[in-house]
């Protein structure tokens, strides 16, 4: 099977220009609406958090995991950037990554940008913040939980985003690969990045939670008394 259909960033020609296009309208619609509610959640200390999001998240995608020969994948950074900062600023620096990626790397086409910005930047930042939110609802309401939820949303998300590129695979493919075939493997490659990324996820997120807990954005307005304690703990030592 040929790299650019199982790899996340979609390359020119994999999806035709009509559903193309449509991805191309509905990315820049979303991306308004988060500039737009993310005006509302910035604040100083959200603001410099988004950079440094937006900065990790360059790193990472750069590293490829092979999965088979000539077939490789890699991290997505929606569960993290929605952890931390949100859906909505997640989602803006998920896109801003992607764009720099494309028109600076050639890493994604510029006709698929749309694509890949709904895929990874909506699907996986949104996915991700609406499962966290109902993990942080049933889990243990302290570090381990923070942890745990961050590690299954993380699973999940990458998994939605592949999924993502097979609906818009069934809508406008422009290749004769069996969409069944093409759906159990970007299913199955990428929850294997997905444990991976949920291992960098988790320790990222805990270990900011421990340290500065104010600065995780799910954890806002919620009663973390475990993590503020251990936080508060720690700077007096």
């Amino acid at each position: 099977m040929h790299t650019d259909v199982v790899a996340m960033h979609i390359s020119n020609g994999i999806i035709g220009i009509p559903v193309s296009a449509i991805a191309g309208v509905f990315a820049a619609v979303a991306l308004a609406f988060c500039v737009a509610r993310a005006r509302a959640d910035l604040d100083d200390r959200l603001a410099p958090m988004a950079g440094l999001v937006a900065a990790f998240l360059f790193a990472v995608q750069m590293l490829n995991f092979p999965i088979l020969p000539g077939v490789s994948g890699h991290l997505l950074g929606g569960a993290l950037a929605a952890i931390l900062v949100g859906p909505w600023v997640g989602g803006l620096c998920v896109a801003l990554v992607l764009t720099v990626q494309a028109l600076l790397f050639a890493d994604g086409g510029l006709t698929a940008l749309g694509l890949n910005v709904v895929n990874m930047g909506i699907v996986g930042a949104f996915v991700a913040y609406g499962i966290v939110v109902l993990l942080l609802r049933v889990l243990p309401k302290n570090a381990s939980g923070l942890v745990t939820a961050a590690w299954i949303t993380s699973v999940v998300s990458v998994v939605a985003a592949s999924q993502a590129f097979v609906l818009e695979y069934a809508l406008g493919g422009t290749t004769d690969l069996s969409l069944v075939g093409i759906a159990g493997t970007m299913a199955g490659f990428h929850l294997l990045i997905g444990v991976g990324e949920a291992f960098i996820t988790a320790i990222t997120v805990g270990t900011v939670a421990k340290v500065r807990p104010d600065l995780v954005y799910v954890l806002r307005g919620r009663r973390q008394p475990l993590l503020l304690v251990t936080a508060a703990t720690e700077r007096a030592a």
